[in-house]
């Protein structure tokens, strides 16, 4: 990086209604990943996400379960909580919406584009269940679909992605009590969307060249169809409350108030560190007010059923709020990840829980297999056999033997005397830092890692062609010592750049090998060395591990 950056790195996120799976997070990790990466090139970053508590999901959950809405996200947000952390994922506020810092920020939003005209109040006609005596919105609703025709939930269409609009759902039938609608005026907030549609024309313009085809083709499927203005309030009693008068009965729709909590969490985290007394406390207008001389950078990272939201309604909110503030200018939209070749599925039921996967298989592991073999361009598909291939081939073959074989080497008693670091290893060395950096900064990210594999395969091939235990045998020492601190230089280099992918293993060898503080540039790890004995990073997994 040429210059700091004040780098934002959204992450979706997630719905407090279910157990955060295998495909969630290979939807999540680039996150990590990037703000990794960015904090080892100097950078400030602030990541932030989350949990979805509002909409009818989680009120969906609560009356199934016959208890609160409060209990639900109480329960998921502590799971959530639990998945990141054994993770590693590096968030430097992971909040929810149903803080009370959120509401609060989130009801100023609304007031501020009141005030400013792009909020405003509108009746029209509304679906309204007799039976339930409700109005009846989102997920509650089964409606066909007036773009393929499918029959799906009323938020977006199941089949096609399409996000239906409140005309959409008129004499639809109510998936609460079975029973066909009937059409009611209803006053509701709304929001301008359709006064933004050139900036964000404009926006995408500028910013196509960062995203992948995914975001861009659905954003402009989007566009082309007209945007209009959307709904901001709902008929709910389970939401953040509206704050304005005669509007008591209703809250704060979903999709308006969850996007913005890119910009809460940010404020959220910043207050905290004033709070703590952090000597020079970022503020959070330095991450989301545009600097005008390229030093703000700003990733969300998702999967491709929750583009829009993130390419067109977040941006025109942030316009809408303060047109200073930056607009994101890199959308990281994941594919699906599959589950033996089918849709992961609640209702299948072969969704298995991250916190059990957890249990059975390694953190580093799993977050390699969902980078390196994850949808980063088109649908994946997990199998346990492709993940015990994966982890006993990959990780342990070419990357941990490697470094046990150096590291425990029988007669040497973790004592390693200074030697000469190959001059070609160096150069390959600098130049996987490279290649590997300039394909994270493109979002390839699976290609940085099968970077980082040819560079361990290289050093593989070094190992077994200098042949040290023959070079041992016949006391060269000289030559001896050279490959093995050349060894020691690779291995002390490939904790560095694994360190972003599979950060509990890049901190133990680094705590092992004495490092302290690490950069993205090649580390100069030379001269003697004495070291304990060395328990391996990874163990190999047996079919019995993966049944």
């Amino acid at each position: 990086m040429d210059n700091k950056k004040k780098v934002v790195i959204g992450v979706a996120w997630t719905y407090a209604n279910s157990d955060i799976h295998f495909g969630h997070i290979s939807a999540y990790i680039s996150g990590d990943v990037l703000a990794r990466f960015h904090r080892l090139n100097g950078d400030d970053v602030c990541m932030v996400s989350g949990t979805d508590c509002h909409g009818t999901p989680t009120t969906e959950r609560a009356i199934k379960e016959h208890t609160t809405p409060e209990s639900i996200v109480n329960r998921y947000h502590e799971q959530y909580v639990k998945v990141f952390e054994k993770l590693g994922f590096s968030y430097d506020c992971y909040t929810k919406t149903a803080d009370p810092y959120h509401h609060k920020k989130s009801q100023e939003l609304i007031l501020k584009l009141y005030e400013k005209g792009y909020i405003y109040p509108k009746t029209e006609l509304a679906s309204y269940c007799n039976s339930c005596k409700k109005f009846i919105y989102d997920r509650e609703a089964e409606v066909i679909c007036p773009k393929c025709g499918g029959v799906s939930k009323g938020d977006q269409c199941d089949h096609c992605a399409y996000v239906f609009q409140a005309q959409d759902l008129l004499k639809c039938k109510c998936r609460i009590c079975g029973n066909q609608t009937e059409v009611k005026e209803n006053t509701n907030l709304y929001f301008a969307l359709s006064r933004f549609e050139d900036d964000i024309r404009e926006h995408i313009n500028k910013c196509r060249k960062f995203w992948r085809k995914n975001s861009i083709n659905e954003t402009e499927k989007f566009l082309n169809e007209g945007l209009v203005d959307r709904a901001v309030t709902r008929d709910l009693n389970w939401g953040i409350k509206v704050p304005l008068d005669g509007f008591d009965d209703k809250r704060i729709y979903v999709w308006i108030e969850a996007v913005w909590g890119y910009v809460t969490a940010v404020m959220r985290y910043c207050d905290e560190q004033k709070e703590k007394g952090v000597q020079n406390p970022p503020k959070w207008q330095d991450f989301w007010y545009d600097h005008k001389d390229g030093s703000n950078l700003c990733y969300l990272c998702h999967g491709k059923d929750n583009i829009v939201f993130h390419t067109i309604i977040f941006p025109a909110l942030l316009k809408a709020f303060d047109d200073k503030m930056f607009l994101p200018d890199v959308c990281v939209a994941t594919e699906f990840m599959n589950i033996n070749g089918e849709k992961i599925s609640k209702s299948k039921g072969n969704g298995w829980p991250m916190l059990d996967m957890l249990e059975k298989f390694d953190a580093d592991s799993l977050r390699l297999y969902a980078i390196a073999n994850g949808p980063e361009k088109k649908d994946a598909n997990f199998t346990f056999e492709d993940y015990h291939a994966f982890h006993n081939g990959e990780i342990v073959n070419k990357y941990a033997n490697f470094i046990n074989r150096t590291l425990n080497y029988k007669g040497l008693d973790g004592h390693f005397a200074a030697g000469v670091v190959d001059p070609a290893i160096k150069t390959v060395c600098a130049e996987t830092f490279k290649t590997c950096a300039e394909n994270i900064k493109i979002l390839n990210f699976r290609d940085a890692v099968f970077n980082i594999f040819e560079f361990a395969s290289i050093a593989n091939k070094y190992y077994d062609t200098k042949a040290p235990w023959v070079l041992f045998k016949q006391e060269d020492k000289t030559e001896f010592n050279n490959v093995m601190s050349t060894c020691l230089y690779v291995i002390a280099n490939l904790s560095v750049l694994f360190e972003p992918f599979m950060p509990f293993s890049s901190k133990k060898l680094q705590d092992y090998l004495g490092i302290k503080q690490t950069e993205w540039k090649p580390v100069d790890f030379v001269g003697e060395k004495t070291f304990g004995k060395f328990e391996p990073l990874f163990c190999r997994l047996t079919e019995k591990d993966v049944l």
